[in-house]
């Protein structure tokens, strides 16, 4: 992949993309390898490895500029760009329909009035020449209203659409509009104000406005189609998170579990791909609006007409798969402490922070059989596993699911001593 924004220091978020891509996979498993070097009976899948550009389903716009000439993208890095706006709507890792929504989004913002949020010192002066130096909030002028553009693009080509304010003193005017941005935007199903007062490096607030009729974005993955709402996370990268959710069901369907939890569950990616006649799965999910996400798919599902077919199975198969899946708004750790009755097996996926050692010690301590993790952290991962010493990894498979970083997915199974 070649990068003229990096070429020239403007953007240096794809630290690796000077590494040839079969080495960038394989330093990543060799580091995965490395940590959990303990466990020497460990059978490793090929790593998974999906296209280098154009990969990315979600776009985080940092919006810098004026009314007039708004700027979609980040803030300069260290260098001869420190602090500068730098335009980044022809970033290699969108694809091309998420692109092209990058110039509507940017009319809008001129249309409907909307003040970019001002990174530039008080003392920047009219020619806004202090932006040369790296800013940060703390020394932010405080002004505007637009700090981010966050757009979610799905499989069949439908945007989600969600601009980060201030206040909602621009919401009439961008409802206003709307009209025009359908026009402009037809794959548009949702459009949302997130309101983010703070004067601090925090993505989005807890407020979210959405001004269109739908407020799911239909994410098609191996068949099932998940619900995002826009507070919801996803993976960035579909192709490879099919993938991930595949290998998890093969997995899961050879040891065949009667109950299972899915910890960390959000948008019912995992439990709804490993759900099966006669399996009672429960899903929980600090956030609610992922719960209702996952439980609309779980409904449409159990409904769908007599003579439909959803991956390899029918109507009927599907119905009898999710009789017993249920999904809960709660604390992962906080769930499982205060449940008696262990299931066969559980899946985690959580945070970059991992499970933690009360999650660790309460299924080292259970009557689980299996485990099923999946870490975008592998150091925090080891941390965890040597919590469970009785739950040893018998297979493991990497996941390139963030090419030209030094980021990935790692999955593990799992099983008891």
């Amino acid at each position: 992949m070649q990068c003229p924004h990096y070429d020239a220091g403007r953007c240096r978020s794809c630290t690796l993309i000077e590494i040839p891509r079969p080495e960038q996979v394989r330093d990543k498993e060799s580091h995965v390898r490395e940590l959990l070097a303990g466990y020497d009976d460990v059978t490793w899948l090929p790593p998974v490895v999906g296209p280098e550009s154009g990969f990315r389903n979600k776009a985080k716009m940092v919006v810098t500029g004026t009314v007039d000439d708004p700027v979609l993208g980040i803030v300069g890095p260290p260098g001869p760009y420190a602090g500068q706006s730098v335009d980044l709507t022809d970033c290699g890792l969108y694809p091309a329909a998420l692109q092209a929504s990058f110039g509507p989004l940017a009319a809008l913002v001129t249309r409907a009035r909307i003040q970019p949020y001002d990174l530039s010192p008080p003392d920047a002066g009219a020619d806004g020449a202090a932006r040369r130096r790296r800013v940060t909030p703390r020394d932010a002028a405080r002004r505007g209203e637009l700090k981010h553009v966050l757009v979610t693009l799905s499989p069949d080509g439908e945007l989600m659409v969600r601009l980060v304010l201030r206040s909602t003193e621009a919401v009439d005017r961008i409802r206003k509009h709307l009209p025009w941005l359908h026009e402009q935007l037809p794959g548009l199903a949702v459009l949302s104000v997130n309101v983010q007062p703070a004067h601090a490096a925090v993505l989005e607030g807890d407020e979210e406005i959405v001004l269109t009729e739908r407020s799911t974005l239909p994410m098609r993955v191996d068949g099932i189609t998940l619900h995002l709402r826009p507070q919801s996370f996803f993976q960035t990268n579909t192709g490879v998170a099919a993938a991930l959710y595949r290998q998890a069901r093969a997995w899961v369907d050879e040891i065949g579990p009667t109950s299972l939890w899915d910890l960390y569950c959000g948008v019912g990616g995992f439990a709804l791909h490993v759900a099966a006649p006669g399996r009672a799965v429960t899903g929980i999910e600090i956030s609610a609006e992922a719960v209702a996400s996952a439980t609309t798919t779980a409904t449409e599902l159990a409904t769908l007409p007599p003579d439909a077919v959803v991956g390899d199975h029918d109507a009927a198969w599907w119905r009898d798969a999710v009789r017993d899946v249920r999904f809960v708004a709660g604390d992962a750790t906080d769930f499982a402490l205060g449940t008696g009755n262990d299931p066969q097996l559980v899946v985690v996926n959580p945070p970059r922070r991992g499970i933690g050692a009360g999650l660790a010690r309460r299924l080292e301590d259970s009557a689980v059989r299996h485990v099923l993790y999946s870490s975008c952290r592998a150091s925090t991962l080891a941390r965890d596993l040597a919590e469970m010493p009785s739950l040893r990894p018998r297979r493991a498979v990497l996941l390139d699911m963030f090419p030209q970083t030094s980021h990935f997915e790692v999955m593990v199974l799992l099983e008891r001593i």
